[in-house]
């Protein structure tokens, strides 16, 4: 009778358990706290603080090239060689002009103390006494001529050195030794300035206006750029903005902005492109939830959500604006909140589920 028994509530528990359906199971998300400061992200191209050219401004031919091409230079430092052979021939002229000027002064000037004192005892006519006036203001004129010509000729000697006119790398040289160069021959060579650099961006006309608005402040400007380089890295050097286009590009709508980089280590190079992404210096911080979550009735929005004892129960939500596929919740949902985002067709309010989190 007993084992009859004990058969009976076997087969008994066996039918309960196969007329048992398990839980239905869904995906959910774990509300947590985001950084929504607004952010934006534009192209940006490197361009150097400071480059020139530098442009033979004599003719001559090359005698030396006193640098390593690609290397670091100093302000002032020697980087070409123009011969200097005739302009040192031409400044000793000019020296000799000054000296005779000066000489053909002194006599003028002799002259005209003579012929005072003669036309004082009425020696001489008055024409005479005039003449020699001329004369001497002319010996005058010739001597800063002469002097002229002596800084011209000093002037044009300094230019066969060819100095950088301030420190920074220099690139590849145009001429060798031995080219005759002239003010007509292009670039004999280009120094750029890149330990710091300009980041130059467009930004459109549109998205400037709430700036512009607010007022623009370079001084202090709400937000601050950062830099995102090719292998998807950030850049440790903090940017700030200091140029702002006065104009809006009739071409593209644009509006030209430049940020300042320190590059220290000269890790960009004018040239290339960045990301560059813009962010407000004051954090803001929210709650998103994925768009997936979110369901509407005529009520508004709402979302399903998995209390401690895995079942789920409608909560009404205020939403904000909506990013890249996330959805910022205004009230209505707290840190820690457990909401379906998959599997929301096969639940409803107040039945258990199996949540798997995110």
């Amino acid at each position: 009778m007993k084992s009859l028994l004990a058969s009976l509530m076997l087969v008994f528990s066996i039918t309960v358990a196969a007329t048992e359906k398990p839980l239905p199971a869904v995906l959910v998300h774990k509300v947590v706290t985001t950084d929504l400061t607004p952010t934006f992200k534009l192209v940006g191209r490197i361009e150097a603080t400071e480059r020139v050219n530098l442009l033979a401004r004599v003719s001559g031919f090359l005698e030396e090239r006193l640098f390593t091409e690609g290397r670091d230079i100093e302000a002032g430092q020697i980087l070409f060689r123009i011969e200097k052979a005739n302009y040192e021939i031409a400044l000793k002229q000019a020296k000799a002009d000054l000296a005779s000027a000066k000489a053909a002064l002194k006599n003028a000037q002799a002259t005209l103390n003579r012929n005072s004192q003669l036309r004082q005892r009425k020696a001489i006519s008055q024409a005479q006494f005039d003449q020699s006036v001329a004369d001497r203001d002319q010996a005058k004129a010739q001597v800063l001529k002469a002097e002229a010509g002596l800084s011209k000729a000093a002037l044009d000697l300094s230019y066969t050195e060819v100095r950088s006119p301030f420190s920074g790398r220099i690139g590849k040289a145009q001429f060798s030794v031995g080219d005759l160069v002239n003010t007509s021959s292009g670039p004999l060579a280009t120094v750029v300035k890149i330990d710091h650099v300009y980041v130059e961006m467009s930004v459109s006309e549109k998205l400037m206006l709430d700036a512009r608005r607010k007022g623009i402040d370079l001084d202090n400007p709400p937000v601050a750029p950062r830099l995102m380089l090719s292998d998807g890295s950030i850049y440790e050097q903090p940017g700030s903005f200091n140029f702002i286009s006065p104009e809006v590009d009739r071409n593209t709508d644009t509006i030209t902005l430049r940020a300042a980089f320190p590059n220290p280590k000269y890790l960009l190079l004018p040239g290339e492109f960045v990301h560059v992404e813009i962010k407000r210096k004051q954090a803001e911080s929210g709650i998103q939830i994925p768009q997936s979550a979110v369901q509407r009735d005529r009520e508004g929005y709402f979302v399903l959500r998995v209390d401690a004892e895995k079942r789920v129960s409608m909560q009404r939500v205020e939403m904000g604006p909506q990013a890249g596929g996330q959805w910022q919740v205004l009230s209505g949902l707290n840190v820690g909140d457990l909401i379906i985002t998959e599997g929301l067709q096969k639940v409803k309010s107040g039945i258990q589920v199996n949540a798997v989190e995110e």
